[in-house]
C-alpha cells in the first residue's frame, strides 16, 4: 500500500470508510488480502464501533465528536488502541 499525503488536520469522526482512509493517505483500492489490510479492515470495524458509541454517550452525529484518549489512535487508519473505555469529547461546529 502507497501511503499518500496524510492529512494534518482531522475535524470530527466519519461514517465513510473512504474518507477514513483518505486520512492516512490510502484509498479502499490500496487494501489487498495482506495482513496490513486485514488489520486496517478490523482497525476500520473498531473505529465505527467507538464512534456508534461516543455519538451515543454525547448525542451528537459523527460529524460533531471526536475520539480522544487512546481511541484518538483509531482515527487514523494503522494505529491502535489497547483501552477497552471509550474517550470522546464534543467536536464544536465552525
Amino acid at each position: 500500500m502507497e501511503n499518500i499525503n496524510p492529512i494534518p488536520e482531522i475535524l470530527g469522526e466519519t461514517t465513510d470508510v473512504e474518507s477514513w482512509l483518505i486520512r492516512a493517505g490510502l484509498r479502499f483500492s490500496d487494501l489487498g488480502n495482506d495482513a496490513a489490510s486485514i488489520a486496517i479492515r478490523k482497525q476500520w470495524r473498531e473505529y465505527q464501533a467507538a464512534v456508534q458509541r461516543c455519538c451515543a454517550i454525547l448525542h451528537q452525529p459523527p460529524s460533531g465528536v471526536q475520539l480522544s484518549g487512546d481511541y484518538a489512535n483509531l482515527r487514523i487508519p494503522g494505529g491502535t488502541s489497547t483501552n477497552s473505555a471509550i474517550s470522546c469529547q464534543l467536536f464544536p461546529s465552525p
